[in-house]
């Protein structure tokens, strides 16, 4: 007895879902087979995925004699034949609904992540573990076709939905063959040539012809060389703190890289004969240390905004062509903080008393496509020469010495483990920083007064879970003392 072919696809917004649906119903009208789709759209942004269902029956009209099959408007979980994700969570999305069947499903996926709004809003690491959803989509399906769809999409200069056709062409579960669908994009008479390409590059993919990795430049593989002084820390240490070095010199210097080496250095002197728990402590703290001193201010920000990266980044995601211009408005609102940290400690320390109880938070939108607009976060930019002489610098290498000097204390013994990676709870700017600043200093308070490893490490994943601090509070049995701050309003007129 025939039944229909049952696909369902998992998109986000601007990844051309719904063209790779007009596709398979393109192809599936064009070999006479009966046909029907419909689609759910999801909640905007990264919180949802539009999903587009299309049932195929895979028997020609001629065969039918005039008799029409039913078919069903949405998906049955156990009941789909092919699952296409283009994103590694959207597929974890479709194992968890039951929709991926290991008797009947091959599910197609892209290995690569656009986190989610909850990953993204976790005072901590909230990633989900890649390797989880890896491991049930080889488990829970009949075939698993995984690879990095986006690194194909944009080697090709295409939308991942062309290379997420070929996979499931190159799958051998479509009802037609690789000529139908690539006729079916040459009918669809938008970017046909680039099309064409990321769907050969899928279909050579799934066939396993070629791998993501294969398809890498050079540039993007590359690793960069490794410093003398790297090499000669551990073997286990090279690959963190050989990235805090690069990392910190990208951010300001080689000087403030070599600072960084040598705190490193410093702490690797003192656990040098405390064994694995003491090499770990160190690795630990060398990987939270470079982000600290990495910290986010406005000229990091301006230095992100105008570097060639991010701008070809955006000229990508957008789809611009070459030469083509395009408009860019960056929306910031700095405040008190913002522009104290940029001044001298004393002269901060004037305007923060000054501009006590009121409201300095301005908006502005720069269109950095403009001269004007692009010099004025390259001269944003230009100070990082100054910023060892800022409030904000000062500020975070004292904060810096005290925990490294805590970790350093807590040498060989587990507890320094635990207290290096309470660098994470330092994060951000504004409120964020200092609500991580007040947090490390409580725990901090809590090692001089004798806690131990185990104490610790509950108070550290209290104060990642706990935004008011409340857990904190109850872990560390001290109430936290948070700073009220009132802003006088001018009365309406």
């Amino acid at each position: 007895m025939t039944r229909p072919v049952c696909v369902l696809v998992a998109a986000m917004g601007g990844e051309g879902g719904g063209v790779l649906a007009d596709w398979l119903i393109d192809a599936s009208t064009h070999a006479d087979f009966p046909v029907q789709s419909t689609s759910v759209p999801g909640v905007a942004q990264r919180t949802g995925a539009t999903t587009y269902y299309i049932e195929i029956f895979p028997r020609s009209r001629s065969d039918l004699a005039g008799q029409d099959p039913v078919l069903s408007l949405t998906p049955t979980p156990g009941q789909v034949d092919i699952v296409a994700a283009s994103e590694l969570v959207e597929a974890g999305r479709s194992i968890q609904n039951g929709f991926v069947d290991p008797q009947r499903t091959t599910l197609v996926t892209s290995t690569h992540r656009e986190y989610a709004v909850s990953e993204k809003m976790a005072m901590g690491d909230g990633r989900i573990d890649s390797s989880r959803i890896i491991e049930a989509a080889t488990q829970r399906s009949r075939r698993a076709v995984i690879f990095d769809m986006r690194v194909l999409a944009q080697q090709n200069g295409t939308v991942i939905n062309t290379v997420m056709f070929g996979a499931m062409a190159g799958a051998g579960v479509l009802p037609f063959d690789r000529a139908a669908c690539e006729e079916a994009i040459r009918r669809s008479g938008k970017a046909v040539e680039a099309s064409l390409k990321g769907f050969a590059a899928g279909f050579d993919a799934a066939e396993g012809r070629r791998t993501a990795l294969e398809k890498l430049d050079s540039a993007i593989r590359a690793k960069p060389e490794m410093p003398q002084r790297v090499r000669r820390l551990p073997e286990s240490l090279h690959e963190v703190v050989g990235a805090g070095a690069a990392l910190t010199a990208e951010y300001q210097d080689q000087r403030y890289a070599d600072l960084y080496l040598d705190r490193v250095e410093r702490l690797m002197a003192r656990a040098s004969q405390g064994g694995e728990v003491a090499l770990n402590a160190v690795r630990e703290a060398a990987r939270y240390l470079a982000l600290w001193m990495s910290y986010e201010d406005v000229i990091r920000v301006a230095h992100l905004k105008t570097r060639r990266e991010r701008l070809d980044r955006v000229r990508r995601e957008v789809g611009a062509r070459s030469g083509e211009p395009i408009q860019m408005t960056e929306y910031l609102k700095p405040g008190l903080d913002e522009m104290a940290s940029v001044l001298p400690p004393k002269l901060a320390a004037w305007l923060r008393r000054k501009a006590a109880g009121k409201d300095w938070h301005r908006g502005m939108y720069i269109r950095t496509d403009t001269i004007k607009g692009f010099l004025m976060l390259c001269g944003l930019r230009s100070l990082r020469p100054l910023r060892r002489h800022m409030s904000r610098y000062v500020e975070e290498q004292a904060g810096i010495e005290k925990w490294l000097s805590a970790v350093e204390a807590a040498m060989p013994e587990a507890l320094a483990v635990e207290v290096a990676l309470c660098g994470n709870l330092v994060k951000g700017y504004g409120e964020t920083s200092r609500r991580g600043h007040r947090n490390l200093d409580a725990i901090l308070k809590q090692v001089s007064e004798g806690a131990d490893a185990e104490k610790v490490r509950t108070a550290r994943v209290a104060a990642l879970a706990d935004p008011e601090g409340k857990q904190l509070s109850a872990a560390i049995g001290q109430p936290i003392i948070r700073p009220i701050q009132i802003v006088r309003r001018r009365p309406a007129n």
